[in-house]
């Protein structure tokens, strides 16, 4: 048999978690068929000697469903060996979507995803009405990875109920046509539906993200869609404030597993900067979930965010805040200096809305004005001890100095590293969260694949490579039921990552880019270490350079 490939002499890791063993993978069309001593001769040989042979990584918590419009490559995560990449997450996406209410699914993601009004108006190509289109048209433009598709409630509701989504909970009828459209969906190959109940979650004119709205006899509704397909994941954002799990919430979870009969997935797992036993607490109380294939999801790294006010999501979660969404600046200004705000903001700050309530974890980044250039790299803390003023007040008064343009980087969790290890090692918990396309110039954490091969395994040694790469792999594509590939294994689809072990990792933070839509700016993370990418058969990374192949597929 003539191969098109062989990957010689490396070391495989199969994704299964079982010893790694040095042997040849032999691929042909979109298949691996061989793994062993391979005689045959390929049209290419990969010396493979000294490198680890690992199936394609799996990232379960993505946002590119816009951004795929404009990168067909799929950028960052294809440089860092992820070959499968699920969207559609946190009940916000593009589709389905009439015309008519483009401009409100733009919104959601300006204000949830932290993505650029500018950037999606210029960037979107909008060649799709239904969810079965929006798939069909996104995969026939070509790209150089795997896509899975969730199917988020947001725009789902919207698209039966209109601004009403954002309002109330839908009615019977509009629910079973909710359900009938879920059905089609995912009889087209979606993976499952995503919602959020998270209130820092604001969509279009300051209202709650629609699927917020989702009603309990809703969900059980849409549960069932996916009980009776025989198919499908939920993903939902759930916890009031990060990692604390609240009862109705665990509740809400166990009637999803019930009625699904499917995987269940939640966010946000973080070890929390001053609430260090509530990601802990929350596991545990969620481990009879756990045990029946409901899982959380974390990050890998210190969860940093640089963030302006402009796009407050920082402050999403307090209700004060919600008048300050999509204004123009000088609209921002005006309400900042507004004394009933900031009364109200100190009040809430001290509240259990606040996120971040530690003024020693802003620090100024980057500052416009002149003037006050002195102040960056300076705590918002040290700057208040500094002006002798209230920590809410000296935010305010920086952002209304530098004309709303000042940005900052907050210490939201995970700065503990002996806490964090503890979370990525929970077997209760699943690898991800990376929110690759959204949050752009705020996180960069598609990268975490290399990070947790290069930091966690090879520096740290906190799990052996085999545990980290079934960690990567297998895992989350069983948690979407993703059968055809996330193992090395004759008869799946050749989807295979080779680096070296001893130079595999990312940077610990990441930098802006101004390579969007428009001009705007992201935050990426660049690779090191990821020598080949293959998806399908075909090389998507040869020798560490991207080609021009485009062989994604469905997942």
């Amino acid at each position: 048999m003539s191969l098109d490939i062989i990957i010689r002499g490396g070391t495989i890791i199969d994704g299964t978690g079982k010893p790694g063993y040095i042997a040849d993978l032999g691929i042909k069309d979109d298949k691996i068929v061989a793994i062993g001593t391979i005689t045959e001769k390929a049209d290419r040989e990969i010396n493979a000697s000294s490198k680890i042979v690992a199936p394609g990584f799996v990232d379960p918590h993505t946002h590119y469903d816009a951004q795929l419009s404009w990168d067909d490559q799929v950028t960052p995560s294809c440089w860092h060996g992820v070959t499968t990449a699920v969207i559609g997450n946190c009940g916000v996406g593009v589709a389905p979507c009439r015309k008519e209410d483009r401009p409100l699914a733009v919104t959601d993601l300006v204000n949830v995803e932290a993505i650029p009004e500018n950037v999606l108006n210029a960037g979107i190509d909008w060649r799709w009405e239904s969810f079965p289109e929006y798939m069909q048209a996104t995969m026939a433009s070509g790209l150089a990875i795997n896509i899975g598709f969730m199917v988020p409630l947001s725009p789902l509701r919207t698209f039966v109920m209109g601004t009403a989504a954002s309002d109330r909970s839908a009615n019977a009828a509009e629910t079973d046509t909710i359900a009938s459209l879920l059905k089609e969906a995912v009889q087209a190959g979606a993976l499952g539906f995503s919602s959020s109940q998270q209130p820092n979650h604001i969509g279009h004119h300051g209202k709650p993200l629609a699927s917020r709205l989702t009603s309990v006899d809703e969900f059980r509704r849409y549960a069932s869609v996916l009980k009776s397909s025989r198919r499908g994941t939920v993903e939902i954002a759930i916890t009031k404030k990060l990692a604390h799990l609240a009862d109705d919430e665990y509740q809400l979870l166990e009637m999803l597993l019930d009625e699904s009969g499917r995987h269940v997935t939640w966010l946000t797992l973080l070890d929390l900067n001053g609430s260090p036993d509530a990601a802990r607490n929350s596991l545990d109380k969620a481990e009879p979930l756990a045990a029946r294939g409901c899982y959380a999801q974390t990050v890998v790294r210190p969860f940093l965010a640089d963030a302006d006010l402009h796009n407050p999501f920082m402050f999403a979660t307090l209700p004060g805040w919600g008048q300050v969404f999509n204004q123009s600046a000088e609209r921002q200004i005006e309400i900042f200096n507004d004394p009933a705000f900031r009364k109200l903001f100190k009040q809430e700050m001290t509240g259990p809305e606040s996120m971040v309530n530690d003024w020693s974890l802003f620090e100024v980044q980057r500052i416009f004005n002149p003037e006050l250039q002195p102040l960056v790299g300076k705590t918002i803390q040290q700057i208040a001890d500094e002006r002798g003023s209230d920590g809410c007040d000296t935010l305010l008064d920086i952002v209304i100095e530098d004309g709303v343009q000042t940005r900052f980087t907050v210490a939201v969790a995970n700065s503990d590293d002996a806490r964090l290890q503890q979370l990525i090692c929970d077997e209760r918990v699943r690898i991800g969260l990376a929110d690759g396309g959204a949050h752009v110039d705020m996180l960069g954490e598609a990268g975490y694949p290399t990070y947790l091969l290069g930091y966690w395994v090879r520096e740290r040694k906190v799990m052996t490579m085999e545990r980290a790469i079934q960690r990567l792999t297998t895992e989350p594509a069983e948690l979407f039921n993703i059968t055809d590939r996330g193992q090395l294994k004759t008869g799946l689809n050749a989807d295979v990552v080779v680096f070296d072990p001893q130079t595999v990792g990312s940077d610990r933070r990441p930098h802006l880019v101004d390579d969007l839509p428009e001009g705007g700016v992201r935050m990426i993370t660049k690779a090191r270490g990821i020598e080949q990418v293959i998806v399908n058969g075909t090389a998507i990374m040869k020798d560490g350079q991207m080609t021009a192949a485009r062989p994604g597929r469905a997942a």
